[in-house]
């Protein structure tokens, strides 16, 4: 699969429209949390996707971190499939791509406590307390590249 990363200029009317399906069919369908996804952030994000079949399997958006030029912000983090090791596969690529891209220092991330074990395999770590995030626990989380 080929990574694709793109501004939110550069992508078509239909990515946007397979990013946000891929989006809501995740975290609104099978994690049940329930808010207004579109929230602006997305205009100046980049978007790094894995597409097959012209669907989107793999998704995130980096974007930078006000007030912090040596780090960038990871979001909206995830995988239509499960179970295949497709997770890890676009993390690295994406980590990796982010890193040539952006020249940022460090990755940071807001996880889900029950997912945290998967980012800490690729070298994240906690660095903060768990707060709540739509009503799920979560805990920042940050690569040092």
């Amino acid at each position: 699969m080929e990574l694709h990363i793109k501004t939110f200029g550069e992508l078509s009317g239909r990515e946007v429209y397979e990013i946000l399906k891929a989006r809501s069919a995740v975290f609104m369908m099978e994690q049940r949390i329930y808010y207004l996804d579109m929230d602006d952030t997305d205009y100046d994000s980049l978007h790094l996707f894995y597409e097959q079949g012209g669907k989107v399997t793999a998704y995130l958006r980096a974007y930078r971190v006000e007030g912090d030029g040596e780090a960038v912000h990871i979001g909206r983090v995830l995988t239509a499939e499960h179970g295949r090791g497709l997770g890890g596969k676009f993390l690295t690529a994406a980590v990796d791509a982010l890193r040539a891209r952006t020249g940022c220092k460090y990755i940071r991330l807001d996880s889900q406590v029950p997912v945290v074990g998967f980012y800490e395999k690729y070298g994240f770590r906690v660095t903060s307390g768990e707060f709540l995030e739509a009503g799920i626990p979560h805990v920042k989380m940050e690569l040092e590249l």
